[in-house]
């Protein structure tokens, strides 16, 4: 008799022990239901709503435009000056594609002696006809020092090849086949390279490189032939970015 109970008290354990394991794995369950649903008791799934994609966009472009930074006044007067007529999204000359980090400037020279700014910004929407090229650059400094803007800050510009995800690119003009730039395009290239540097952090010790750094394309072809004045110019935007 006894050894029966004793049986039946070990069958009654162990059953009030499996329906509290069973209790705890149903309120378990709808813990993990509640934490994956919204406010509304609805299931959440991974994509984002066009709300959250608007919110990344806007960090995206915090980060890549830093609005917030405190300009020098020569920087607050200079950006005044430049002229913005960007280029319509096309897959040759601005694909449209999100620039998420700033790395670096890169110079460059247009190639085409005497011509101006508006006529290489031309160049580059008169491709999305001709499709015989791709490339672009956010910037082109003219003759007359005069800057137009082409491409957004937060998106890639076609100019320096495997650097062009990580790099603010900037052509400029010159008058004649050796590359060496006139007084006005000169001085708005100085100013226009401590802007951005000042924009993004950037030391132009080691941050402003040429399109030849990148591919060894002889260009800017000045800079190139003349390793003195490229040290030179890298100089004056130092100083530059150090005036108030």
């Amino acid at each position: 008799m006894k050894k029966g109970m004793l049986i039946l008290s070990g069958v009654l354990g162990l059953s009030l022990i499996a329906l509290v394991l069973l209790i705890m794995v149903y309120i378990g369950k709808n813990e993990i239901a509640r934490n994956n649903s919204g406010s509304d008791g609805t299931e959440q799934t991974a994509e984002l709503t066009d709300e959250q994609e608007s919110t990344t966009r806007a960090a995206v472009t915090l980060v890549t435009l830093p609005k917030d930074i405190e300009l020098p006044d020569w920087a607050e007067e200079f950006k005044t000056t430049i002229t913005e007529d960007y280029l319509p999204v096309n897959e040759y000359s601005r694909p449209g594609k999100e620039l998420k980090k700033v790395n670096a400037v890169v110079i460059h020279y247009v190639g085409n002696p005497g011509t101006t700014a508006a006529q290489n910004r031309s160049y580059f929407e008169n491709i999305i006809e001709t499709g015989e090229a791709y490339v672009s650059s956010h910037f082109i400094v003219g003759l007359d020092g005069e800057i137009i803007q082409c491409v957004p800050l937060d998106e890639i510009s076609y100019a320096s090849n495997e650097r062009n995800d990580d790099t603010i690119a900037v052509e400029s003009c010159h008058p004649d086949e050796t590359g060496a730039y006139n007084k006005a395009t000169y001085e708005s290239l100085v100013k226009l390279t401590a802007y951005l540097c000042i924009l993004y952090n950037l030391n132009p010790d080691k941050d402003v490189i040429r399109h030849y750094d990148v591919t060894g394309k002889e260009c800017p072809k000045y800079f190139v032939d003349y390793e003195n004045e490229w040290n030179l110019f890298k100089a004056q935007v130092k100083r530059q970015m150090s005036e108030k």
